[in-house]
């Protein structure tokens, strides 16, 4: 009788013909999640090489908060995916033996490559001068995890000052492709999978690198905002305002080339087309609604509007504010789009499948939450322990 119950109501979830292995989602909510946080580390990397690179200097006072919420959100990109394995204490198989065919197998090296080379080594040699002052300076345990952090350097004279800055210099250059190349194959992977036409788009590369940048300068402008709230410090206007005009060009060229994607798909009108303008019907609202009106439109109109005019100082701040959250709202269901609705529809093309997560569960709700706070919380204790606000200047 069990049975017969079971089958019920996984038919309840079938609209038209579909083949028994699609009636279940095999890639949830952590699978949502996995592309989203790479998309907030390589936009956020990508914001702090402008500063560094490329000598923006207005964008001075979040150089450092963007390399360390890269980090804090890099520590728990790949979490998503483990916990979705199956044998989740098998991850490390991936990194112990190569698969050099495997896109996915290539990202351990990839992920190794910008934490280890990339981010910590940045990290370590724009604040090594400060760890060393603090090491004298500070009293008790955490003088002795700053005596650790200098890695037995001690030389801070001008001359080696210098090379600190030379040498992160050129490991942001070598990071900025870097980046590209950690977020750029996870649209690889989607646009390479040719059996299913929402996914497989040479665009699909290029769209998902321009929506990480998007969401990762949203997200420290979210964040420089928060700190400075809690701080009581005052925000640098100018700052804002040259974040909310990169952020403003990136979101038209994100939107062009979704849009240009979707002008592709209907001038090509291949046999898939008519199940994709189904798909996209009842995507309304997450893709719609959320995505396009919400997460795009709202945003490119306030951020231009303030290219041509710029209101008093308070209706800037509640403007960037609000942009940033929605901006980070839009690209998460951007994201959902683009995993779960290549799911809902069969590969016959005749019929859908619902998507149904509860809150508890390994792929329910409250594990994603959790796995989106906890960057957060390595963040606050980065800050604690390398606060930019604190670093000292010659």
């Amino acid at each position: 009788m069990g049975n017969f119950e079971n089958l019920y109501q996984a038919l309840q979830q079938v609209d038209g013909f579909i083949y028994p292995n699609e009636i279940e989602l095999r890639w949830g909510i952590l699978i949502v999640l996995y592309p989203y946080i790479t998309g907030l580390v390589a936009g956020a990397f990508i914001l702090a090489s402008l500063n560094r690179v490329f000598n923006v200097k207005a964008l001075n006072p979040i150089y450092e908060i963007s390399l360390l919420a890269s980090f804090s959100f890099l520590l728990v990109a790949t979490m998503p995916l483990v916990a979705h394995l199956g044998r989740p204490d098998r991850f490390y198989e991936m990194l112990m033996t190569p698969h050099f065919t495997s896109a996915m197998a290539i990202f351990g090296f990839v992920y190794l490559w910008y934490l280890m080379v990339v981010l910590l080594l940045e990290i370590w040699f724009d604040y090594r001068r400060d760890i060393v002052l603090w090491s004298n300076e500070k009293k008790g345990p955490v003088k002795y995890i700053y005596k650790i952090l200098t890695l037995g350097v001690f030389d801070i004279s001008p001359k080696a000052v210098k090379w600190d800055e030379k040498i992160g210099y050129i490991i942001t250059v070598v990071g900025i492709p870097s980046a590209f190349l950690l977020h750029g194959y996870v649209g690889f992977i989607f646009g390479s999978l040719k059996a299913n036409p929402w996914w497989s788009s040479v665009l699909m590369p290029v769209v998902f690198l321009f929506s990480a940048m998007v969401s990762g300068i949203s997200l420290v402008l979210f964040l420089y905002m928060v700190i400075s709230w809690i701080r009581k410090q005052k925000l640098d206007m100018q700052c804002l305002d040259t974040i909310g005009k990169f952020l403003f060009y990136i979101l038209i060229m994100d939107f062009t080339l979704e849009a240009l994607d979707q002008v592709h798909r209907i001038y090509v009108s291949e046999e898939s087309f008519d199940i994709i303008s189904i798909l996209m019907s009842k995507l309304f609202v997450t893709l719609t609604i959320m995505q396009v009106l919400l997460g795009t439109l709202v945003p490119v109109g306030i951020l231009g509007f303030f290219q041509f005019h710029k209101p008093n100082e308070i209706i800037r701040k509640i403007s960037y504010f609000l942009v940033s959250i929605l901006v980070l709202v839009g690209i998460f269901f951007m994201r959902w789009n683009v995993v779960i609705g290549g799911q809902l529809f069969s590969k016959s093309f005749l019929g859908f499948t619902t998507y149904k997560a509860s809150f508890f569960g390994a792929e329910g709700f409250g594990i994603a939450i959790l796995l989106m706070a906890i960057p957060f919380g390595i963040l606050a204790f980065m800050l604690w322990l390398l606060p930019p606000w604190k670093k000292t200047h010659e």
